[in-house]
C-alpha cells in the first residue's frame, strides 16, 4: 500500500505538511501506524505536487527513491509555498516497477492524483475497462501499473466534463465490480477542493474555516481529525467536508444509505 495526502487552504512550505509533522508523509514512509498487510514501509518511491499560481497548473517533485534519502527535495519542500498539495509515499505492488513515473501524484493541468492500494487480478481483471479508453491514453501511460491505470480512467471521465466525486465514485465501482477484493483509495484535487474514496483502506480528514487536509493517516494528535467511514466517497473544502456512501454491493448490503454532511472541525 502506500500513503498520501492534499491540503487545501493558506499557502504553507511543502516541508510543513511533507516533512515536519510528528506523524508525517516523511515518518509514513518508514514508520507507518496503518497499512492493513500491505507491507511494512512505503520505500518505493514519493512524489508531491502544487500550485505555483493560484488556479493554474500544478508542478511536481516526483523519485523513485525513498523519501527520507531525498535531500534535495527537504531543501525544494522547505522553500516552496502553495495554497494546495498533494503527495504519496509509495509501496509497490509485487511485480510492477519501481520507477520515478509510478509515483503518484499523477498529474494534468490543474489536476492532482493518488492512488492507496491494489487493485486485485491485474492486469487481467480490468482489461476490459482499460479497452473503453482512447488507445493514445493507453499507450501513455505514465507507468505500466494499477495507480496509472486508474488515474487514466479518472482522468478520462473528467475530459467529458464529470464532477470530481462522481468520477471517482464511478471508477471505483467498476473496478470493484470487475476486480473483487481490491483496495481503492483514491485522492484528486484541483487546488480548492479535494475529493477522495474509503475503500478497504484508512483515510481521515480534518477541516477548520480556512483550511481542508486529507491523509491516510492523521498526522499529528489533533482531536479535529476524523475517520472516513470505509466505502464512503469524501468531498472536502474549508470549512466542510461531506461523506456520501458508495454504492458497491457488499455481502451484507446490496446498496448503502443517506449521505452525511459535517461542518468546520
Amino acid at each position: 500500500m502506500c500513503r498520501h495526502l492534499a491540503y487545501v487552504g493558506p499557502s504553507v512550505t511543502l516541508a510543513s505538511l511533507v516533512l515536519e509533522p510528528v506523524h508525517s508523509l516523511l515518518h509514513q514512509s518508514y514508520a507507518p501506524a496503518d497499512m492493513r498487510g500491505g507491507g511494512t514501509i512505503n520505500a518505493d518511491g514519493f512524489g508531491a505536487g502544487w500550485y505555483p499560481e493560484p488556479g493554474g497548473p500544478a508542478a511536481r517533485y516526483r523519485s523513485a527513491r525513498p523519501m527520507w534519502s531525498d535531500t534535495a527535495f527537504a531543501a525544494v519542500a522547505a522553500t516552496t509555498r502553495s495554497g494546495g498539495v498533494l503527495a504519496a509515499a509509495r509501496s509497490a505492488t509485487a511485480g510492477m516497477p519501481v520507477v520515478e513515473t509510478a509515483a503518484a501524484p499523477f498529474a494534468e493541468g490543474r489536476w492532482l492524483f493518488s492512488h492507496n492500494g491494489v487493485v486485485r487480478g491485474w492486469p487481467g481483471a480490468v482489461a476490459a475497462l482499460a479497452a473503453e479508453l482512447p488507445v493514445t491514453d493507453l499507450v501513455t501511460l505514465d507507468a505500466p501499473t494499477d495507480s496509472a491505470l486508474l488515474w487514466a480512467l479518472v482522468r478520462h471521465r473528467l475530459r467529458a466534463g464529470a464532477e470530481p466525486g462522481a468520477a471517482l465514485a464511478d471508477v471505483v465501482r467498476r473496478v470493484a465490480a470487475a476486480a473483487p477484493g481490491s483496495r481503492l483509495n483514491l485522492l484528486l484535487t484541483d487546488g480548492t477542493g479535494i475529493w477522495a474514496t474509503a475503500f478497504d483502506h484508512a483515510l481521515a480528514v480534518r477541516t477548520d474555516e480556512r483550511s481542508a487536509l486529507v491523509a491516510s493517516e492523521p498526522l499529528d494528535p489533533d482531536p479535529g481529525w476524523r475517520p472516513v467511514p470505509d466505502r464512503h466517497l469524501l468531498a472536502a473544502a474549508p470549512g466542510t467536508h461531506r461523506c456520501t456512501p458508495l454504492a458497491v454491493p457488499t455481502p451484507d448490503a446490496p446498496t448503502r444509505g443517506a449521505s452525511t454532511t459535517q461542518g468546520a472541525r
